[in-house]
């Protein structure tokens, strides 16, 4: 074993991880683990720039508990992430449009005040970003999704080509 292991600081932590942990958290509830973890969190991100208020609303969001509904569906989505399954979504966009889709799911992520799920659409056949707000409604389908690494499936930020 070795010995010589080093505190890890928050920015050792890729997105993709500190996301992941957020979403595990978001749907705890109200808890004292949750409570306690959700300090953890913060303390993680207390070197990002708080001044900016993209980052403010984000850590907020970050932080908080999801309302208990949104919570079982967040529960459903961080499954699949972890099991690499599909999950069929009931998604009403923003002009109320409601669709049935198939996702292979790749992450999670918070912008300002909103939790977005991430993954393959198989109706749009690309990658698509859900608001966790506009999600009806959410089953895994138990079929394996073809693994999809973060980098490059997130909508607003390209991978450079080398």
């Amino acid at each position: 074993m070795d010995d010589t292991r080093t505190t890890a600081r928050p920015g050792d932590l890729p997105q993709a991880e500190i996301a992941a942990l957020a979403l595990s958290l978001a749907h705890l509830g109200n808890g004292p683990q949750a409570s306690v973890a959700r300090r953890a969190l913060r303390h993680l991100t207390a070197d990002l720039d708080t001044a900016d208020p993209v980052v403010t609303d984000t850590l907020a969001t970050l932080t908080a508990p999801l309302a208990e509904t949104t919570a079982d569906r967040a529960r459903v989505i961080a499954e699949a992430i972890t099991e690499r399954r599909v999950i069929r979504l009931c998604y009403g966009d923003a002009r109320a449009n409601v669709t049935i889709r198939e996702v292979e799911p790749v992450t999670c992520l918070v912008h300002r005040d909103q939790w977005h799920f991430i993954g393959w659409c198989r109706l749009r056949r690309g990658v698509r970003a859900f608001r966790f707000d506009r999600i009806l409604a959410v089953e895994p389908t138990g079929t394996p999704a073809a693994p999809r690494p973060v980098a490059g499936y997130l909508p607003w930020r390209r991978t450079p080509t080398p």
